[in-house]
């Protein structure tokens, strides 16, 4: 068995065949391209296995070997500290270093969702970038009407009807003005209507209509928050636990322990960041059309802190869609009998 470590850049990637026993066979540097990658490919050994770090640039290296009929192992970046910690830091020494630890069964691998998958989450985070942006430019529309002294409805400004009527009645207003004011209101509506496009896409998708469909039987669940769920997490069945799902969605903080001693710090910074946000933003809204999750907040806030109580609500949220998503069927919420004898809603 010959083991085959890859360093991946924009431009090249380095590569590393070693034996078993830890001899090089060759190294060198390859173009990133499907054709030097097929190249690369029909010179190795029979019989290998092969490994690279997690990059933006994975996706498609990982489908153009799995093209050729090999699948490549993925390895954590922030989990390779041998990488960071060597004296001597090239790509060459680091292609070396994948394929050692893959060679001594040392290499924290991580799972690469279904190509599928990873193509409507391309999707979903493109729509998310839309909205961004959309919001940058209700910002600059209202920042131009305050640097020009108007006074507007806070709660109506991005009303169609309401800012159309706003700019008639504004004629004293600079030229300049005005027309970035317009060209503001026309980028939002392009950005509307580009993310209600890729939105209404992605929910009509064969593959994510049921499962849409059942995790919003979650009162307090809507559109965003279960495609969120659907392309972020992938496939349920990776979890073992509740608790492992919500250490994935970054809901917990970091555990520190030596000689005895335990302490906990912020919110760990191992999470995926796209799943965190969008579980504490719904977890703001959530309890107003859940009864069970606004019971646990109502909870957490008799002991004095808010972020706290969204954070419970979060976690519990995480809860009932995993369970909803590993089921396969709706959530219908029972009521289970509390330490006091009282009746307690829960999924």
């Amino acid at each position: 068995m010959y083991y085959v470590g890859l360093d991946i850049h924009k431009r090249t990637i380095a590569y590393c065949v070693k034996k078993s026993d830890g001899q090089i066979l060759d190294e060198n540097t390859i173009p990133s391209t499907r054709d030097a990658i097929g190249r690369l490919v029909a010179q190795l050994p029979d019989e290998w296995e092969g490994a690279m770090e997690a990059t933006m640039f994975t996706g498609w290296i990982f489908d153009a070997f799995e093209d050729l009929g090999h699948t490549l192992k993925v390895a954590n970046p922030s989990m390779l500290k041998a990488i960071c910690a060597a004296k001597k830091k090239c790509d060459e020494a680091d292609a070396r270093m994948i394929a050692d630890l893959l060679r001594c069964g040392l290499l924290p691998e991580v799972m690469m969702d279904a190509r599928e998958i990873r193509e409507l989450r391309m999707v979903l985070r493109f729509r998310n970038l839309l909205v961004r942006n959309a919001v940058k430019m209700k910002n600059k529309t209202a920042g131009l009407l305050m640097e020009s002294g108007v006074e507007y409805s806070r709660s109506r400004l991005h009303r169609k009807r309401y800012f159309r009527t706003l700019m008639d009645s504004l004629d004293w207003l600079p030229s300049a003005v005005t027309d970035l004011l317009g060209m503001s209101r026309e980028a939002i509506e392009f950005f509307e209507t580009l993310q209600r496009r890729l939105v209404r896409s992605l929910v009509e998708h064969p593959s994510l209509a049921e499962r849409v469909e059942r995790l919003r039987s979650i009162a307090g669940v809507g559109e965003i928050t279960a495609l969120t769920w659907a392309l972020e997490i992938g496939d349920p069945g990776k979890f073992s636990s509740v608790r492992k799902a919500i250490s994935y969605c970054g809901l917990c903080s970091a555990l520190r322990e030596s000689g005895g001693k335990q302490s906990r710090g912020p919110l760990s910074r191992k999470r995926n960041s796209h799943l965190q946000s969008m579980l504490v933003e719904a977890a703001k809204l959530a309890p107003r059309f859940n009864p069970q999750l606004r019971a646990v907040h109502q909870r957490e806030l008799k002991r004095g802190n808010r972020n706290r109580a969204t954070l419970a609500v979060a976690r519990k949220l995480v809860a009932y869609m995993l369970a909803v998503d590993r089921s396969g069927r709706p959530f219908v919420p029972t009521v289970v009998a509390d330490r006091d004898g009282s009746g307690e809603i829960a999924a």
